[in-house]
């Protein structure tokens, strides 16, 4: 028996199932991070199940790979809504078969864990220990600005605006768009190294590339968009590469990996004894413009939250020593 996602020997016979989930997924636009995300839970799902194919299968058996992941696998909250909702996309879009409610899923609890934050000397500390200063750059602005860090290696040109002091964060989480603000300390030293990349960008489109990859709406609507300055990633990648989906080859945005080490490589030797990855300072961002005064709802506006309880997590570092509570050691 072919495994799934295999191509068939002939080319009269479908396209594997696999093959069906990848063609709709692009259909529907989603990002390829996602796709991957997809195609391995429902993979999953079917070797959970003996590869039995997915159309013999429904509710039971859904509720059967989900509980299995909560109970056995101890898998987080969100994992598990993840290849609940690669399961859900696979029988909806693919198979064109509603499921009936799952009821039966035994949920994985999401833990009640307070956000690590770093305190503003930690964070100068860590800064110190960043040597790359293209990942020093980066790294500044996801605490100057509170971005994730894909926000970041995927900002745009055309998103920065130096005179108005502000970034548009571009389909961040949700797929929603939000503005924050551009540190002024950080200016000069932005437009200095655009200048450098717009250089670069020259040279590219000399040797016939420069072309950015579009979201594909805008890439059929706006044809010509793809090699203009505005749409150019602040941080470029090094070098060129393919796009597995398409085969263009195009100099995509800098590996987020380069500034996750960046950052874990800095905290330990900076000697930072809390775990730090760059999410950390988006957490640090949001504490200390709660410190510093800032109204709530202006803080769940600069991250993007959709609901004020998300960034009421922070109001934790307003009550030091346990809700101000003043210990009776100290009285």
């Amino acid at each position: 028996m072919n495994s799934p996602g295999v191509a068939p020997a002939s080319s009269d016979r479908p396209p594997k199932l696999l093959d069906q989930l990848r063609e709709r997924i692009r259909l529907k636009h989603y990002s390829r991070r996602t796709e991957q995300a997809y195609v391995q839970w429902v993979r999953r799902y079917i070797y959970f199940h003996g590869k039995r194919h997915p159309a013999e299968m429904g509710k039971a058996e859904v509720e059967s790979f989900l509980t299995t992941l909560a109970v056995e696998r101890n898998v987080t909250a969100s994992t598990q809504s993840q290849a609940l909702s690669a399961l859900l996309f696979l029988y909806r879009e693919v198979l064109h078969l509603d499921l009936p409610w799952l009821t039966e899923v035994t949920r994985a609890k999401k833990p009640a864990r307070l956000p690590t934050v770093l305190t503003r000397d930690e964070v100068q500390r860590l800064f110190k220990y960043i040597e790359d200063p293209l990942l020093d750059l980066a790294v500044r602005l996801l605490y100057g600005t509170g971005m994730r860090v894909m926000e970041c290696v995927r900002l745009r040109v055309k998103d920065v605006d130096f005179a108005r002091r502000e970034l548009v964060v571009r389909d961040g989480k949700g797929g929603k768009d939000r503005v924050t603000m551009l540190p002024a300390s950080l200016a000069g030293r932005l437009q200095a190294h655009l200048r450098v990349v717009k250089a670069q960008h020259d040279a590219d489109l000399a040797m016939g590339r420069g072309e950015v990859w579009l979201p594909d709406a805008l890439a059929v609507k706006y044809p010509n968009a793809a090699r203009e300055w505005g749409w150019q990633y602040v941080f470029p990648a090094a070098g060129f590469s393919v796009d597995p989906r398409s085969g263009a080859v195009r100099r995509h945005h800098l590996d987020e990996k380069r500034v996750q080490r960046a950052v874990r490589r800095a905290a330990q030797r900076a000697q930072l004894v809390k775990p730090v990855t760059p999410h950390t300072l988006r957490h640090s961002f949001a504490t200390h413009l709660l410190e510093g005064g800032y109204d709530i709802r202006t803080v769940q506006e600069l991250l993007g939250h959709s609901d004020v309880s998300t960034t009421m997590i922070y109001t934790h570092v307003l009550n030091r020593g346990g809700r101000g509570v003043v210990s009776p050691l100290d009285a």
